[in-house]
């Protein structure tokens, strides 16, 4: 029999201590006090009987449990607030099903819902997470926003969105963390380097778009970018990933990006079944070219 779901006032608490790494400022959120947070976190701890956080200095450091559960909870509680402005605006048009990998969902889509929302009040969408090649009819899906290259599928209209930018990333709780990031692109060649097999060609394109034509030496690979990304703040190694999806990392300071990024001819686009009357796919793409071409 499964066990019974912690409380959601805990799962809210940890979420928000997570999402910004500060128990005082969660609490400072969530409009209670440091003593009702750090009680939710211990709670939770207690009940998983192992450790969401340990001390980072003066700060807070995610555990691995602590980050699957950051992940979990962060995403479950966007599709919750979602839900909720959709149920206060009352009735609407069926919801537009948009697909996209749940990386993708998780770090780039949730944060922006509620801006989404207030943009395009009369918009209400279905998010399904998909991984793999997309078949939109068998999904079930509206339309698809995905990171991808040419050739699309015949049947598909795209939408394309901004060109994607990619780049290695590492901690600066990496073992090599200074002679690295003081070091030219050369120096990656000696690192076993964090990939995904959804996109294999991630780091010898970036590599070629510095002269570098060596082959990689490839480390530890992993099946979805979220995971990749969490190994690389651990310390574990040089993670590859689009620029938008490590922006709060780079910004929190829980990743760098010594080298940049590059435009290695990928894509943002947005994709639907082509002759798909949907009045609201081409808002969408508006909406999402928008976002990513922010206006100079």
């Amino acid at each position: 029999m499964a066990r019974p779901l912690p409380s959601l006032n805990a799962l809210r608490a940890f979420e928000a201590a997570a999402r910004l790494g500060s128990v005082s400022q969660a609490a400072g959120e969530l409009h209670v006090t440091h003593g009702a947070v750090s009680r939710h976190i211990r709670a939770l701890e207690d009940a998983l009987g192992r450790p969401l956080f340990v001390r980072d200095g003066r700060g807070l450091a995610l555990t691995a449990d602590g980050h699957r559960l950051r992940d979990s909870a962060g995403e479950a509680f966007g599709v919750l607030q979602a839900g909720w402005i959709a149920l206060q605006r009352g009735p609407r048009a069926a919801a537009l099903v948009l697909g996209c990998p749940g990386s993708l969902l998780a770090r780039w889509v949730i944060p922006r819902l509620e801006r989404l929302a207030a943009d395009l009040p009369d918009l209400t969408l279905h998010l399904s997470a998909q991984e793999g090649g997309v078949d939109l009819a068998a999904a079930g899906l509206d339309a698809a926003l995905l990171l991808g290259e040419a050739p699309w599928p015949a049947g598909w209209q795209v939408w394309p969105l901004a060109p994607e930018r990619i780049g290695p990333v590492l901690s600066p709780r990496h073992a090599r963390f200074a002679a690295l990031r003081d070091g030219p692109p050369r120096a990656l060649l000696d690192e076993p380097l964090l990939h995904t097999a959804s996109r294999p060609q991630a780091w010898p394109r970036w590599l070629a778009s510095h002269q570098l034509t060596d082959a990689p030496r490839l480390g530890t690979g992993f099946d979805h970018l979220t995971y990749l990304l969490e190994a690389a703040v651990a310390g574990l190694g040089v993670a590859i990933a689009p620029r938008e999806l490590v922006q709060a990392d780079l910004d929190s300071g829980r990743l760098v990006a010594p080298w940049g990024f590059a435009d290695t001819g990928g894509t943002w686009a947005l994709c639907a079944a082509r002759g798909n009357p949907d009045a609201r796919i081409p808002l969408l793409a508006d909406w999402l070219r928008r976002d990513l071409l922010p206006a100079d």
